[in-house]
């Protein structure tokens, strides 16, 4: 049984020595040459006396950051990805939170590192990446590893804005690339654009299958995504087949007519999560792409990704939402109500994840761990942590699970409860809207909406009336050129709500 997620990568690099595992536009990284940096790289960290502590990576989104990660996975310490498109002020709160002896640096990010604050000791990428192997050290180290060890800490925005650091083991990874590999029908013919950054945990879905089949990953310019017919012709050029994208960057393509332009040629598998996929844009997906198959994923980062899946059909009806589907195997979502009994079908329930798939908890954090990794309520008979994800949704007639809305995204607006979701839909589905987005000012108690789009805002507010009750209409709505989005592609609801 494989127990730590590095064991794909040498059977893969003895099978397919010269096949390209990463690129970007200035790298390619074989799989022979990924194994050889990666031994090099954990030889380097071992000989320094690292071992089973966490390592600070500071790179640019590269081929090169892919390795790094590797190598410290084989080193028998975890990773911790930062970027310089971070704030100053996050990357200095997660060292604090980690406490790193080391920092992985690029070359090319020196001038950089001086200003973070840390004061460990730097590794410089270039300097290690042909460091001569210890094979017997790096032999016992894996002879001594198991599979609830952490391989990474990934950093999640908390409620009070001081980020927490999900730490996941090599089990959790395991199982996670197996399940999600075999409902995506992942294979060695996998061409994967990838869309995240690699300080997201949503980069999983391509850097660990990719070592797992043989696959190949193109790490796509972050900037092509403000560009839709120069992303589609990417793909088209590189031949791309599996995007596993969030929502808003899909819509920013279908959005703006680009399918009018160009299509996407070699998309067999798109999935998407994160966010809602507004029926409309779903649509235009689907007629530009009859032949592809499209499934919506549902998951947090407390477990290790993705949770759910859901095997779209060809069309929906205009007040549908698309269900986020049924858990892997090996995962069980128990829906609970407020005073935690099991929410009946039909009934709305915080979602709650129990099986391997619950990571380990919030590094150097246990205060926050305890709020959200409890005991499961149903089982008081043995110890049994399950996560709560302050997330909504029932579960329908053929078992698929609609989401409902965060718990902390529902308000209560002139004596009623609103989903601001259900607005969104709403908005989506007018003629004229290309993408929206619904804040509230909790404050001035006022609901605002923010789209871009053909409409000017009176034309916009007289299509709302028709089909919102009056309680539900936007205090507030506003035309914006361009929609604000986070680094992760999802649309940025901390910058609306300053607007």
């Amino acid at each position: 049984m494989i127990d730590n997620i590095l064991d794909y990568l040498k059977p893969t690099a003895k099978r397919l020595p010269d096949k390209v595992a990463f690129a970007d536009e200035k790298t390619e990284l074989t799989f022979l040459e990924l194994d050889q940096i990666t031994d090099s790289i954990a030889t380097c960290l071992h000989q320094k006396g690292y071992y089973k502590e966490p390592i600070l990576i500071y790179m640019k989104k590269s081929p090169e950051e892919i390795a790094s990660f590797y190598g410290v996975i084989r080193s028998g310490c975890f990773y911790v990805p930062i970027d310089d498109e971070m704030p100053l002020a996050r990357i200095r709160l997660i060292i604090e939170n980690c406490h790193p002896r080391a920092c992985i640096v690029g070359r090319d990010m020196l001038s950089n590192e001086k200003e973070l604050g840390f004061d460990g000791e730097v590794i410089v990428y270039e300097d290690i990446m042909n460091t001569p192997h210890d094979e017997d050290a790096l032999d016992l180290i894996h002879e001594r590893a198991i599979d609830t060890d952490p391989i990474y800490i990934v950093f999640t925005s908390g409620s009070t804005g001081v980020p927490k650091g999900v730490c996941a083991c090599h089990r959790s990874v395991i199982d996670y690339v197996n399940q999600l590999s075999d409902s995506l029908h992942f294979d060695q013919d996998t061409v994967f654009g990838n869309q995240t950054p690699l300080y997201f945990d949503a980069c999983l879905k391509e850097v660990y299958p990719t070592i797992m089949f043989g696959a190949t990953t193109y790490l796509i310019p972050h900037e092509y995504f403000s560009f839709p017919v120069k992303l589609v012709t990417y793909l088209n050029e590189k031949k791309i087949n599996t995007i596993c994208w969030v929502v808003s960057a899909l819509t920013m393509i279908s959005a703006f007519n680009t399918f009018n332009d160009i299509v996407p040629q070699y998309l067999r598998t798109v999935a998407f999560g994160s966010e809602v996929f507004p029926i409309k844009q779903y649509r235009k997906w689907r007629k530009a792409l009859p032949n592809t198959e499209f499934y919506n994923l549902y998951g947090p980062t407390e477990g290790t990704g993705m949770s759910c899946i859901y095997h779209c059909p060809e069309t929906f009806e205009d007040d549908e939402v698309i269900p986020i589907g049924k858990p892997f195997h090996n995962t069980e979502v128990i829906l609970l109500k407020e005073d935690n009994t099991r929410a009946a079908q039909g009934e709305e329930g915080e979602i709650c994840l129990r099986g391997t798939c619950v990571t380990l908890g919030y590094y150097n954090n246990p205060e926050k761990t305890s709020e959200s990794y409890t005991q499961n309520p149903l089982n008081t008979a043995y110890p049994e942590l399950i996560y709560r994800t302050g997330d909504l949704a029932i579960e329908r007639e053929d078992g698929n699970l609609v989401f409902v809305s965060r718990k902390d995204y529902q308000i209560k607006h002139m004596g009623h409860r609103i989903e601001l979701g259900e607005i969104e839909a709403d908005v989506s589905a007018i003629d004229g809207v290309k993408i929206c987005a619904c804040v509230y000012d909790r404050v001035k108690s006022k609901i605002k909406l923010f789209y871009v789009g053909d409409m000017e805002p009176g034309e916009l507010i007289e299509e709302m009336k028709k089909s919102l009750p009056r309680y539900m209409l936007p205090n507030r709505t506003k035309k914006l050129e361009e929609m604000p989005f986070t680094a992760n592609g999802k649309i940025d609801r901390k910058t609306l709500q300053t607007m």
